[in-house]
């Protein structure tokens, strides 16, 4: 019986190291099912249907915040005094993104144009598109600095121009006629007799040429061969580099359309992304872990250097004629118009820029762009885009309207695109990528813990056994005693 009792343990002893060499194969192999699942999934695949819908419709609510910087001392700046500014706002719009015109094609890669149109919230809003705020005349200030180096004789025609069209240094509109455009003589004139010369025809407004629009032709990489090349950009509007800075580095395009990232994501990794709207490519770089509703994420920012000029940052030299450090030049791709972009309230900028504007206070936790993203998949769950839009002011000889304007950068407005994942897709998304890995590695160490367990109390019981086997008492049948 004993020796039945025996063999059923070293049977025990057996299925322990089984399971225990399962678990072991279990803690290899779970990971690499697990890539194997993410790769499958993050490759750009109409079969894909999470991912792909995620990409192609990009469900997950868009917001674009934007805030005006309204100027309260209009006559004052023109007399040569520092503009004093107060931020209005936020005035939020809903952001509908849709890719259309979809081609996959041989070598790997998609095609598409992604269309972009916003809607008014105002539960989000502080304020209507009716408020009524005053910021500068770009058509008249802008056009005074692009000027300049003209003939006397054609400052002054220019001059007489605005005068005609009754066009002043500044501006006092609403909300909604300076974001999607208003009606101006001056507008009408100038497309009439120099066609080209402003971005859009019809009306003049800031985000005119947002609303219904798409981003130009996007030619990207499926990752179906190399799905660490997943969402790069190949091309944009059939070019591989740009030609509106002054080195190759510059004018490179790099990184992917910035909606998705490879997956695979490390501390080292950087988050580059091509953005026709700054009409250069950026680069984020790695600050913190984080969690999100569960879910682990890395947070990327800008760095320091985005926005430094060429002297502070030498790669950057390809992008001057620079001013201060925390400005981005962008007239070579907005038709000449002296434009900067920067971080809101200059944040990260030369703080000289904040001596020359009453009402500015930049931080970090208003002010600072960043990205939080799930490094594994390199799907964003939460995405903060913050950029101004300021305009370089100065007193041009001939155009009266620039009075003795003191050379300033002037803040306009700055906006903020956000959005984060939510509602059914973070609840699949945290399913498949949180829960079933932390099963599958539950399962792994439950099987080598239970094997272990096994192994141990069937050796326990089956030295018992042996050791009861050797105790039992010994009967000689040989030996008979008769009386």
């Amino acid at each position: 019986m004993s020796s039945t009792k025996s063999r059923v343990a070293v049977g025990f002893i057996v299925v322990g190291v089984l399971t225990v060499v399962f678990g072991t194969v279990l803690t290899f192999v779970g990971p690499l099912i697990i890539d194997d699942q993410i790769v499958k999934n993050t490759v750009i695949d109409p079969n894909n249907e999470l991912t792909y819908t995620m990409w192609k419709d990009v469900p997950v609510p868009f917001y674009m915040s934007v805030y005006f910087y309204n100027v309260l001392n209009p006559m004052e700046i023109l007399k040569g005094e520092k503009p004093m500014v107060e931020q209005r706002g936020p005035y939020v719009y809903r952001k509908r993104i849709q890719k259309d015109n979809i081609t996959f094609h041989e070598n790997f890669t998609v095609s598409y144009r992604e269309y972009r149109s916003y809607y008014f919230e105002p539960s989000m809003s502080v304020g209507t598109e009716s408020d009524v705020v005053t910021i500068p005349n770009m058509l008249v200030l802008g056009a005074a600095v692009m000027m300049e180096n003209l003939p006397y004789a054609v400052r002054l025609m220019i001059s007489a121009t605005f005068k005609t069209f009754k066009e002043g240094p500044f501006l006092t509109k609403t909300v909604g006629e300076l974001m999607w455009g208003y009606d101006s003589g001056l507008v009408d004139f100038l497309n009439k007799y120099l066609p080209g010369m402003l971005p859009s025809s019809g009306k003049f407004g800031l985000f005119a040429e947002f609303n219904n629009s798409n981003t130009g032709l996007f030619n990207i990489f499926t990752g179906k061969d190399n799905i660490r090349n997943v969402h790069k950009v190949d091309s944009w509007n059939g070019l591989t580099e740009l030609s509106y800075w002054r080195t190759p580095q510059c004018n490179k395009i790099n990184g992917t359309a910035g909606q998705m990232w490879p997956p695979f994501m490390t501390k080292e990794t950087t988050l580059p992304f091509y953005s026709p709207d700054a009409c250069r490519s950026l680069e984020l770089v790695y600050q913190r872990p984080g969690v999100m509703k569960g879910i682990p994420l890395y947070r990327y920012v800008a760095p320091k250097t985005m926005f430094a000029n060429g002297t502070d940052y030498e790669p950057n030299e390809g992008f001057c004629p620079c001013r201060q450090s925390g400005l981005l030049n962008v007239s070579s791709c907005r038709q000449n118009s002296p434009v900067f972009i920067s971080h809101p309230h200059f944040f990260n900028a030369d703080p000289v820029l904040l001596d020359y504007v009453h009402g500015l206070s930049p931080n970090e936790e208003e002010h600072g762009l960043f990205i939080d993203i799930h490094p594994q998949t390199g799907v964003p769950l939460n995405v903060s885009i913050r950029l101004q839009l300021n305009l370089y002011m100065k007193k041009v000889s001939g155009i009266t309207e620039t009075g003795k304007i003191s050379e300033v950068i002037m803040p306009m407005l700055w906006f903020e695109e956000s959005g984060y994942i939510d509602g059914p897709i973070l609840t699949t998304f945290h399913t498949n990528l949180v829960i079933l890995p932390a099963v599958m590695e539950f399962m792994q160490y439950g099987f080598i813990a239970m094997g272990l367990a096994t192994i141990i109390i069937a050796s326990l019981l089956h030295r018992r056994f042996r050791r009861n086997k050797n105790r039992l008492p010994h009967i000689d049948c040989n030996h008979k005693h008769f009386h």
